[in-house]
């Protein structure tokens, strides 16, 4: 199965190196596209066909994952839709905003297609992957989720919330990092360095995490077990929340999904 990731910038790359490191797929299965090529010039290093003629790509290719920008996603796939095959071809479009219908109206008719919003940490295999399509052939369905699994984890979900899977899944990614940035801060001041508070972090932000993710219980659970009567826990929460912590981040994911709105 060859693929091509037309428009390789940040999300393209890590998908790249994901499908790469996986090791389902080789570097001459994979081909990225970007107008200037010496930006992948790490993937060309590893064996990926790097190219800046997108249609080229194309028709070399069974999958095309469309890694392009909301605003020219419709312009390039226009300029693409004579090299795609619909009885070859399935599409992949990663652009927030731009629905399904909006891209049938410029693929040639009868073109599998599907919307996916991995994240970044696809770069090391762990990105949460949210599809849709309104494609009913399960061979086609498994193979997309197949692809995106090999990045982590990958679920359909309705096409009304993928504008919501960009920002919990994406845009959360850039949260989660503001957070352990201001703990790290927060771990100085109180007297590591820099390098022993970013250690301390990012083992506790990761163990965290497999407790949920292993346990299956919900987070106040994980929180009751920590917060003794008058202890330091429960003071340093409740400050946390009088300065509006569990609000803010609300309101800071809201007003994300109002944006693509």
């Amino acid at each position: 199965m060859q693929i091509a990731i037309i428009g390789c910038g940040n999300l393209g790359q890590a998908i790249a190196w994901g499908l790469l490191d996986n090791g389902d797929f080789s570097p001459s299965d994979v081909m990225v596209t970007r107008r200037n090529t010496s930006l992948l010039s790490e993937l060309d290093d590893r064996g990926v066909h790097v190219t800046s003629d997108n249609a080229m790509a194309v028709q070399k290719s069974d999958i095309i994952i469309l890694a392009l920008k909301p605003y020219n996603i419709l312009p390039i796939t226009e300029e693409l839709k004579t090299s795609i095959d619909p009885g070859r071809h399935t599409v992949v479009s990663l652009a927030t905003g731009i629905s399904i219908e909006q891209m049938r109206q410029v693929l040639p008719e009868g073109t599998a297609l599907f919307r996916a919003m991995p994240n970044t940490a696809a770069d090391v295999r762990q990105s949460m992957t949210c599809l849709c399509t309104e494609e009913t052939t399960t061979e086609k369905r498994s193979s997309i989720q197949s692809v995106f699994e090999s990045l982590g984890s990958a679920l359909y979900i309705d096409e009304s919330l993928m504008e919501a899977a960009t920002v919990l899944g994406a845009c959360g990614i850039a949260y989660v990092m503001r957070f352990i940035r201001a703990m790290v801060q927060g771990g100085i001041e109180i007297g590591f360095s820099a390098d022993m508070a970013s250690a301390i972090v990012q083992q506790t932000v990761k163990g965290a995490a497999e407790l949920l993710i292993d346990g299956g219980r919900h987070p106040e659970h994980e929180i009751d077990k920590v917060t003794t009567p008058r202890g330091c826990t429960i003071a340093g929460l409740n400050e946390m929340e009088h300065h509006g912590f569990s609000s803010s981040l609300i309101k800071g994911i809201t007003t994300s999904f109002n944006r693509i709105e």
